[in-house]
């Protein structure tokens, strides 16, 4: 995608030639009210523009865009008024500037330059949201449409020196290219995206990034190395199956993190073939593997303390005379056997090889996501992520998540679910045999796969990591990116404090 260019000013709002000029608006106490920074420009209208913006409608409600004539009273000829929702004890919040900027930008597409405001109540989120509001997957369209809009000027904020502003937009612009680059790979049809292209492009992305290392491995080597579960799920395709590693390894890099990630990169659902209708959204099976490699190589670019390990097995999981069978026995990575109970159930397998694996390297913490359960789904919503896994560390990444924006909630591995996964072949069997608590029963069945002493994380995405609905805020239609920020925030924090 084409991104706006984005600059830093300090200069008055009121005077600037743009195309545009972006406000907030909050939903305040006594009504309809102007967000901070937004004084000069309000002052151009002698004091009327809360009349003419009251006059027309506006509430200040989130992701709300009035656009209304300036008549000359300022530099623009339009002045976009965007709705920031109710402050928090009179603050407004980081994710309520960011959905407000992701609005402002889709409003802006085709313009040339827009000036911003809502970058002085907080840079960063205003950087993250204008970016990720402007994507747009075009690739396959013959006729794109109107372009992102090219420029964005962002007022900075009052306090803060200008090297920190840089800083600040650096760091949050680096992190909406990694949500982008996810985005991208969940947007990419399956036809162009399997296993092997996947990889390549996996490769490609990682290519002159310092300190970091990519292996693939192919069906021989999984074949020679027992890559079980990942050979088992991608048994039916014409298309065989991948494991890839991305190692970053920062300049005195402290503690070691594990990112795995599942590529499904369509999943049919197998012998145990899903209905026919919404599976076409199967092509964001793969989105938790297209985060974690996205999110090592943020952390190559941010350069972060760490050294970080993205694992992405990926995999088809179709229906053929080679695929893998309801009641096949798998023989896991490390030695575990697997009974398949359902072969829609593939997720698990493919990850448990590579959590095995990823334990091998002794890190400090696991963290993997993954589009694992409709359970999900049925029991959060399509928004909100459900966190599982040890439970201060659990508790710490949802917590970082909803700091970010990126909606999550922490959910328990309740111990009596484990029988309900015993094989009476194998030593555990990928399903129960009821549907009640879906969700926890898959984390469960990982968690067997996770080396002991480990403190590790499952981020079930399988709702909020790809969005049919209508955008808002800056959740564009397709892909999300969900879990890049959790994720990234997760490895800062890490960095920062152990």
């Amino acid at each position: 995608m084409t991104a706006p260019k984005l600059a830093i000013t300090d200069s008055d709002p009121s005077t600037t030639n743009a195309d545009a000029v972006v406000v907030g608006t909050i939903q305040g106490p006594d009504g309809l009210a102007l967000a901070g920074a937004a004084d000069a420009v309000a002052a151009a209208f002698d004091g009327g523009l809360l009349t003419v913006l009251n006059t027309v409608g506006a509430t200040g409600k989130a992701d709300e865009v009035v656009s209304v004539p300036t008549f000359g009273k300022i530099g623009a000829p339009v002045l976009l008024a965007v709705g920031l929702g109710k402050p928090t004890d009179g603050v407004v919040g980081e994710e309520q500037v960011r959905r407000a900027s992701g609005a402002a930008a889709r409003a802006s597409t085709g313009k040339k330059r827009v000036v911003t405001t809502l970058s002085a109540l907080h840079l960063g989120a205003a950087v993250e949201g204008t970016l990720l509001g402007a994507y747009q997957f075009t690739a396959y369209k013959s006729a794109a449409g109107d372009a992102p809009v090219a420029r964005v000027d962002l007022v900075a904020p009052a306090e803060g020196t200008i090297k920190a502003h840089r800083a600040a937009v650096k760091a949050s612009t680096a992190i909406a290219e990694a949500v982008a680059a996810t985005r991208d790979l969940i947007n990419t049809p399956p036809n162009d995206l399997f296993p092997a292209s996947f990889a390549e492009r996996a490769t490609a992305l990682a290519k002159g990034l310092d300190g970091v290392e990519v292996e693939v491995l192919d069906e021989k080597a999984l074949r020679k190395q027992g890559f079980g579960g990942i050979l088992g799920v991608g048994g039916g395709s014409s298309r065989p199956p991948r494991l890839v590693r991305i190692t970053y390894r920062g300049a005195k890099a402290g503690k070691k993190v594990a990112l795995v990630g599942k590529g499904i990169t369509f999943d049919t659902g197998g012998i145990s073939i899903k209905p026919a209708a919404g599976m076409d959204e199967m092509t964001s099976d793969m989105s938790g593997a297209a985060a974690v490699v996205a999110t090592v190589l943020l952390a190559a670019k941010l350069k972060y303390p760490l050294e970080v390990t993205a694992w992405a097995p990926l995999a088809e999981n179709m229906p053929s005379g080679t695929a893998y069978r309801p009641g096949d026995v798998l023989t896991m990575y490390g030695g575990k056997t697997v009974e398949v109970l359902n072969t829609d159930a593939e997720g698990r397998l493919v990850l448990s090889d590579a959590i095995v694996r990823a334990c091998e390297d002794g890190p400090d913490y696991l963290i993997e996501t993954s589009t694992l359960t409709g359970a999900q789904v049925v029991s959060l919503g399509k928004r909100t992520a459900g966190v599982m896994g040890t439970e201060d560390f659990r508790d710490r990444v949802a917590a970082l998540g909803r700091a970010v924006g990126e909606q999550a909630w922490a959910m328990p591995l309740p111990d009596e679910l484990r029988a309900d996964l015993d094989s009476r072949l194998a030593d555990i069997a990928n399903v129960a045999g009821h549907r009640f608590g879906g969700m926890l029963a898959a984390g469960i069945f990982l968690r067997e796969f996770v080396a002991e002493g480990v403190p590790w994380a499952h981020v079930d995405i399988a709702g909020p990591s790809f969005h049919t609905g209508a955008p808002y805020g800056y959740t564009t239609k397709g892909g999300t990116g969900v879990p890049v920020r959790t994720l990234a925030a997760v490895l800062a924090d890490i960095a920062a404090n152990g």
